[in-house]
């Protein structure tokens, strides 16, 4: 069988090529504006790349085509597919009937931490022998690769709250249908397809709706936007998470920035957990995925023990140049409160050193202007805040320095570069964050610095 993608370099599309190669059908897919890692990654494992959406794509004449919720109707190969009368589906679809039928579907949620939770969770079940399937929107560096089918009954995956595709906009983790939810945090976002924050907990709500009663919800007891979704009727018993505050799950800092800490369950404590990670956010993050490792029968010691060998995501606080005093990283980051929690973290685990924090408002949502005075704020715990403007961006970023006069913003890349080769010779830390592609400055800094 022939299987057609189209938006195979998505995250998630592309995770969906391996393990339907790895099922043994024959994968092919376009996309445009491919870039790394997700195009090598594809490479690598012998499926063919289409550059370009076009009619004549299909000539190859597929079983089955998987449309991308990033095509919508006047696409021209979306076109070819409904005028040719192609058999088509969502990626969720076709997943939810082709893989996880009949498995224990661990899924993780959330607008923040979705993809390094369920990371640390595949991590914990492959380093305790479970041998997990998983699809998760990055690399974890543990394993190299964003998906794979497993050789277990236990599948994790990074359940997104964005939509299907253009005939299906329910949200995509509606298809999942978990025994095991970790709801990480629940924020505004995606604005180019949800109309207010209540339009997403309508969605959230819908997710729970198929989390059966003898299942497992994991939660903060913090978070008030995620309170609210349970209130709606909740039918699955709710373990819940914590900081230093009285929860199922608890975490006390044994060092500021979150590098060290213990965890204790019911009030028994379970072992110390010492890591290369930081921010309280990735405190938060590994409760949950210990938690939802419990529930399928690890002891907590023994998850403790697997996230000592973590190694996180690639794009997440990777360090790419390292050098002349100067470290570079590079960060996933789509929205304000993934910025703050980040550089929090940061400023914990480098003190007085100078930070540096360059921006490229890539996200839908940060396209849009919707979070202007939240991203200016975001950027406090920087010495210096650069946000890149594209000449497409479609809202003027000076509206930012009412709120932050310490921003710089920027046109030109090379002007960016300057200022980061400007500070070699002394202690400073340069965080790259954005989504996508950022111009090819990551691969210009590690040439230049």
């Amino acid at each position: 069988m022939h299987i057609h993608i189209l938006g195979i370099c998505g995250t998630f599309m592309g995770g969906l090529a391996l393990i339907a190669r790895e099922l043994g059908y024959t994968v092919s897919g376009s996309d445009q504006n491919v870039y790394p890692p997700m195009s090598t990654q594809l490479q690598e494992q012998g499926i063919s790349l289409m550059n370009g959406y076009k009619a004549e794509n299909l000539d190859i004449k597929p079983d089955l085509v998987v449309i991308g919720n990033a095509l919508s109707r006047g696409n021209p190969e979306v076109e070819a597919v409904l005028n040719r009368g192609l058999h088509y589906v969502s990626g969720p679809q076709w997943l939810a009937e082709h893989v996880l039928q009949d498995r224990w579907v661990l899924a993780v949620a959330g607008t923040h931490g979705k993809t390094t939770t369920t990371s640390m969770l595949s991590w914990i079940l492959e380093y305790n022998g479970f041998k997990p399937g998983f699809l998760i929107g990055g690399i974890p560096l543990n394993f190299g690769i964003s998906a794979r089918l497993g050789e277990s009954d236990f599948f994790v995956i990074e359940a997104d709250e964005y939509d299907c595709a253009f005939f299906d906009k329910r949200s995509k983790f509606v298809h999942y249908r978990p025994r095991t939810l970790i709801l990480n945090n629940l924020e505004y976002d995606h604005a180019d397809i949800f109309e207010n924050l209540d339009a997403i907990k309508k969605q959230f709500h819908h997710l729970l709706r198929t989390v059966p009663g003898e299942g497992q919800i994991i939660a903060p007891v913090v978070d008030p936007h995620i309170s609210d979704v349970l209130a709606q009727g909740c039918w699955t018993p709710v373990v819940t998470t914590a900081i230093g505050e009285t929860a199922d799950w608890q975490a006390e800092l044994s060092a500021a920035d979150g590098s060290q800490f213990g965890v204790s369950f019911q009030g028994q404590f379970q072992g110390q957990l010492h890591w290369s990670l930081n921010g309280r956010h990735n405190v938060y993050n590994a409760l949950a995925a210990i938690a939802a490792a419990r529930h399928i029968g690890i002891q907590a010691a023994a998850a403790i023990q697997a996230l000592h060998h973590f190694e996180n995501v690639k794009r997440r606080m990777e360090v790419i140049v390292k050098r002349q005093g100067i470290t570079v990283y590079d960060d996933f980051a789509h929205h304000p409160t993934a910025i703050k929690t980040t550089l929090d973290g940061l400023r914990k685990q480098v003190g007085s050193a100078r930070i540096i924090a360059i921006v490229e408002p890539r996200s839908n949502t940060m396209r849009l202007g919707v979070h202007t005075q939240s991203l200016a704020e975001s950027l406090a715990e920087a010495d210096d805040a650069i946000i890149y403007q594209p000449d497409n961006l479609g809202w003027d970023l000076s509206s930012l320095l009412q709120y932050n006069q310490n921003i710089r913003i920027i046109d030109n890349l090379d002007a960016i570069i300057g200022l980061v080769k400007a500070a070699a010779g002394t202690e400073s830390h340069v965080l790259l964050m954005s989504n996508g592609s950022f111009g090819g400055i990551y691969r210009r800094l590690a040439e230049e610095v």
